[in-house]
């Protein structure tokens, strides 16, 4: 991270990146000036924290809702899988990388 090699961190979820914002924080790391963080799910707290996590949304209703449908539909060889994309919400934690 000194050496300027890492640019950018993508935690698996937001309590993740809460703990590596918290990390960079205590080593006098500077989120989003050195290295951007990201994490996954926005959780209600990721609007609040400082900086506000880059983050991404899933739609979990919308998953439960065409889980439940393929359940009760049952699922056919010929049916096409449903997609559900998650929406990138951008805030605070993220810049583009200093050049070197």
């Amino acid at each position: 991270m000194r050496a300027g090699e890492v640019t950018a961190v993508f935690a698996a979820n937001d309590y993740l990146a809460t703990g590596i914002l918290r990390a960079f924080w205590e080593a006098g790391v500077e989120v989003p000036t050195d290295v951007s963080v990201i994490g996954f799910d926005d959780l209600q707290i990721s609007n609040f924290l400082i900086p506000s996590l880059t983050t991404v949304r899933q739609p979990f209703r919308d998953v439960g809702h065409a889980a439940l449908t393929e359940l009760l539909e049952g699922v056919t060889a010929d049916k096409t899988p449903k997609v559900i994309a998650p929406t990138l919400v951008i805030r605070a934690s993220t810049a583009p990388p200093k050049s070197q």
